[in-house]
């Protein structure tokens, strides 16, 4: 009797499998070769990784979970844009795709300014050892969403990356995207959480006032170099 009753168990469980297969708009062997290709898009270091440990190293952990939102909101944002086809619009239409990419550019530089501007409260290390946030919440968050919203890289990403995973004849190309879209963001909420930890981790090592206001300089420029390349790669 009680090995009836699971083989039955296992009949069932095989058997919701198969739906679950089934009813997936994307097979399983595609979405695995996806997330192979997204996760080393991802590694790839760029202005939300910035922007991350940037925010994190100044305010901690809290703040640096609340700019990994406001990315993965951005990644949201373009998933949208995928799915009803206006990713493409933008990229067929080079007056627009370099309005995005010239406001981008200019988002990023002020950003980077900021690094470089004496008592700014956004970049302003003091409170660091006492564990006060120098950023709010809500700046952190506006500030990751808006750089990676304004990316036309990420606009790139979409464009050139997701329809090669795209399966027509299987049919709702939208449902398809948008798998593919949480894919991605479940992929970057794994690496940017790891991240977050490691920023954290190395503001309680690198607490001197000297040290952080180095690294407000340097990632300052580094955000800096990226708005000049975005400017030269799109633009120019």
């Amino acid at each position: 009797m009680r090995d009836e009753v699971e083989w039955c168990n296992i009949i069932d469980n095989s058997a919701l499998a198969a739906y679950f297969l089934r009813i997936m708009p994307v097979e399983l062997s595609i979405l695995s070769a996806f997330l192979v290709a997204g996760a080393a898009i991802v590694l790839s270091p760029g202005p939300d990784t910035i922007v991350i440990i940037r925010y994190t190293m100044s305010s901690g952990k809290r703040i640096g979970m609340a700019t990994m939102a406001g990315v993965q909101l951005g990644l949201v944002f373009h998933t949208i844009l995928a799915i009803f086809g206006i990713t493409v619009i933008i990229a067929s239409s080079e007056t627009l795709f370099k309005g995005v990419a010239i406001a981008g550019a200019i988002y990023l530089a002020w950003l980077g300014i900021q690094g470089f501007l004496p008592g700014s409260s956004t970049f302003s290390f003091g409170n660091g050892a006492s564990g006060t946030p120098n950023v709010s919440a809500h700046k952190a968050w506006r500030d990751a969403f808006m750089s990676n919203a304004l990316n036309p890289k990420v606009i790139v990403l979409y464009l050139a990356l997701m329809p090669n995973f795209v399966d027509i004849q299987r049919g709702n190309t939208g449902a398809q995207l948008a798998v593919f879209g949480a894919a991605l963001i479940g992929i970057n909420i794994i690496w940017q959480t790891g991240l977050v930890v490691a920023a954290d981790k190395a503001r309680d090592w690198l607490g001197t006032p000297k040290v952080q206001k180095s690294v407000s300089w340097i990632t300052g420029a580094i955000l800096l170099f990226f708005a000049a390349a975005m400017l030269w790669t799109n633009v120019i």
